[in-house]
Order: structure tokens, then C-alpha cells, then sequence
């Protein structure tokens, strides 16, 4: 993932040149392929460990938001494929666009940690009631007084109720009918953007190439796993950080360091 290689095809055609020095075989496509759909709960268990071991992730603030994440493009594989049922219609707000696949939500430290997610069916499943799922999950849970930030689509006094009732304060943009919208951190509500940038643009998540539900899930857990690698990696390193820390003195009132 970290050389762009989004696929095991061009990856096995470059391996021997980049690393088959350090390997007495490489791997034939089938059994690489058959190696990286078994390893899904290693990388989870590995991505999860690099999380609890970043400085970031004992920050205050959650940014999150759902991302999609095609499957197919043709009407024949939406009724075909082994991710029926896994996968369904969904709407693309960013590109203005429906397409057929699954919907991931992540919830992510200011500087893109990535501390919980989960994979739904968009069709079957909206943004507010897949946070609630993802929160059900204790691993995915942040910890009580955490402010949460996202956009208006999550609005709703039923969820803010249910976020509440986790000890999560959430902070999020004004619908055009609230009288009094409040002060939102825009300049850090762009930050989940930007994770989802580096998954799709660098790490080539629209590219993952899942066809059965343990590849995909496992292509998703490698660009995560990439992801948290990389910050983690930035912090253990003492790299200059491109992303400020944050502080806030009211669960609405956040500001840049």
C-alpha cells in the first residue's frame, strides 16, 4: 500500500526487484491472495495496537464521517457478485453520484488516527444509525468526555441523545432551520476530508479489487493498517507535524494550537 501498489497482480510483478532479496520464495497471486483474505484480524490487531500506542490517540476530540467504497460498476455484478447483500446502492455526496458498493465509517484523532470503524451497506444502513453501531462496539468507543466532530448529516436530537448518553458531546455544523448555529471548527471538520483523501488518492482504497466479503474487508484493513503505520511512524520519529494539536476550552469552542 505504501508503494501504491493497489493490487496483488502488479504487486507480484514487482516484488522480486523491490524485496525478493530478503524472501527464498515469493508467494504465487492465488496464494498471496489467499494469505491476505486469512490475515484480516492480524491487521486489525496490528492497527488497533499502533493506535493505542500514538500520543494522538489520547486526544479529546473525534473527528468522523462515512467514505464510500465501490464494488462494482455494472448492474450484472450488483446482482452476481458474492457481496450481495454486503453491498448495495449508496449515494456519493462529494461526486454527486450513486454507486454499488459498501459505505465505511471511520472515526479518527485530528491528525487521521484512525481509532474505530466499521463497514455497512449503504442502502440498508444510514450514517447515524452506522455510528451507532460502530459505538455499540467497545473497541470502537471513545472514551467518555470526548468531543465529537461531523457534519450536519448527522444531526438529530435522538443521536446527539444517544451520543450523549456515551459521554460524547457533539459539534457540528448549523441546518438552514437552527436559529442559532453556533461555533464550528471548519478548518478541523477538513481533516476527516483529508483522510479520506490519503485512503482513496494514496493508498488506493476505490482500487481494493475485493470480490468475496473477507477480501474486502481485508483490503480495507491494509489501508488502514498503512495509514496508522504512517503516523505512528511520524510520531515515533519526532517528524515535524504538518497538523497542529488542538485545545479547546468549551466542547464548542475548538481552536488550532
Amino acid at each position: 500500500m505504501m508503494l501504491r501498489f493497489n493490487d496483488e497482480r502488479h504487486w507480484l510483478r514487482s516484488a522480486p526487484a523491490l524485496v525478493g532479496h530478503l524472501f527464498p520464495r515469493l508467494l504465487s497471486q492465488s496464494e498471496y491472495n489467499r494469505r491476505v483474505r486469512t490475515a484480516g484480524d492480524l491487521m486489525e490487531t496490528a492497527l488497533r495496537w499502533l493506535a493505542a500506542r500514538t500520543p494522538s490517540s489520547a486526544d479529546m476530540v473525534r473527528l468522523w464521517d462515512g467514505t464510500p467504497v465501490p464494488c462494482g460498476a455494472s448492474r450484472e455484478t450488483a446482482k452476481r457478485s458474492d457481496l450481495a447483500g454486503w453491498a448495495g446502492y449508496g449515494m456519493d455526496k462529494s461526486h454527486h453520484r450513486f454507486y454499488w458498493g459498501a459505505e465505511l465509517l471511520l472515526v479518527c484523532a485530528p491528525d487521521g488516527l484512525v481509532t474505530g470503524f466499521i463497514l455497512v451497506n449503504p442502502k440498508l444502513v444510514k450514517e447515524r444509525d452506522g455510528v451507532r453501531m460502530m459505538f455499540a462496539l467497545e473497541k470502537n468507543r471513545p472514551e467518555p468526555g470526548v468531543t465529537g466532530v461531523c457534519d450536519k448529516g448527522f444531526a438529530g436530537a435522538d443521536f446527539a441523545a444517544d451520543m450523549a448518553a456515551l459521554g460524547i458531546t457533539v459539534v457540528r455544523p448549523a441546518r438552514k432551520d437552527e436559529t442559532d448555529p453556533g461555533i464550528f471548527p471548519q478548518w478541523l471538520r477538513q481533516r476527516i476530508e483529508s483522510v479520506n483523501w490519503t485512503l482513496k488518492g494514496q493508498l488506493g482504497l476505490e482500487a481494493h479489487g475485493g470480490r468475496v466479503l473477507s477480501g474486502l474487508w481485508a483490503r480495507v484493513l491494509q489501508r488502514l493498517l498503512a495509514l496508522n503505520a504512517a503516523i505512528w511512524h511520524n510520531w515515533a520519529c519526532g517528524a515535524e507535524r504538518k497538523r497542529s494539536l488542538i485545545h479547546y476550552d468549551h466542547p464548542t469552542q475548538l481552536t488550532s494550537a
